[in-house]
């Protein structure tokens, strides 16, 4: 009889939580992890900027949704429209889906100015903006390698925390950029 209660319990359980599921997923809400790097699903991002050793590389969706490679314009410049490269959209695509999945490794306290984890004069900056805006969602400040070779120093821009992710999450936005340029470049 015992068995039966608790096999009853079990299932009156998994029913709640299906349905509870299943309300979430057509309610339309978003719900954010928080041990994710940004603030949002990438969806909902309009743009993304990585500045690296002092070039600023732009990256944006188009009315459609679909990314392109948008570099930095003068104030001479700024008529100009954009057509979307399909490779390159697809590979900007899959390096901002794949870094929206940045997780945090670690996190502890900021002593100081971070110069010891390459914060107080980072080489590398990623910006994310909300599609429409003009002052960015987030900031982050991105470090030194970790010693143990496999992790990477960010900070969200005056935080007081800093972050470890994953380098190689660093590494494709970087990669990303050298590709975009190129393609930028080779037009």
């Amino acid at each position: 009889m015992a068995v039966w209660l608790v096999l009853a319990v079990l299932v009156v359980a998994i029913v709640a939580l299906e349905y509870a599921d299943r309300r979430r997923a057509t309610s339309g809400a978003v719900e954010t992890d928080p041990r994710r790097l940004l603030p949002v699903p990438v969806e909902q991002l309009g743009a993304i900027e990585v500045a690296d050793a002092g070039r600023l590389h732009r990256f944006e969706r188009d009315a459609n949704g679909t990314w392109f490679y948008h570099g930095v314009h003068t104030g001479a410049e700024s008529g100009h429209t954009h057509t979307a490269d399909p490779a390159l959209a697809a590979r900007i695509e899959r390096a901002f889906a794949a870094f929206g999945r940045t997780r945090i490794e670690r996190q502890f306290a900021l002593d100081r100015d971070g110069a010891a984890y390459g914060l107080a004069t980072p080489e590398i900056l990623v910006l994310v903006y909300r599609p429409q805006q003009a002052q960015p969602l987030a900031q982050y400040a991105v470090g030194h390698v970790a010693p143990d070779t496999a992790s990477r120093y960010v900070t969200l821009v005056g935080s007081r925390v800093v972050t470890t992710i994953p380098t190689y999450q660093i590494d494709n936005l970087l990669a990303l950029t050298r590709a975009a340029n190129a393609s930028s470049t080779a037009r």
